[in-house]
């Protein structure tokens, strides 16, 4: 994950992403850089739902990669994530057809 997308999730976290959920085991990275790490009670804001059946991305003690959902009880049902413009579509006064050139 680049440091911009690592930013944007870390932001969204701080946010409370689309829900929480509880680890219920300890959880051991399999694949450094994807998967999440965290030990049993550590809380987890859930960011999204992977297509990957069971596995959903979150962010725990300032980390982001994928977690199964057979690792921790959810708190409630999930919101369902909501997709906004970027400010530089808004700033076009268009939608994504956008054709302004730069430079």
């Amino acid at each position: 994950m680049n440091a911009h997308d690592l930013a944007r999730w870390t932001r969204f976290a701080t946010k409370g992403g689309i829900g929480r959920c509880t680890a219920v085991v300890d959880c051991v990275a399999q694949e450094m850089g994807e998967d999440l790490m965290f030990l049993k009670d550590d809380e987890i804001t859930v960011l999204m739902q992977l297509p990957e059946e069971g596995f959903y991305l979150g962010h725990c003690e300032g980390v982001v990669g994928r977690f199964s959902a057979k690792d921790v009880r959810f708190h409630g049902k999930l919101k369902k994530p909501v997709i906004t413009k970027r400010t530089s579509d808004v700033d076009c006064g268009r939608r994504a057809e956008c054709t302004h050139k730069f430079g």
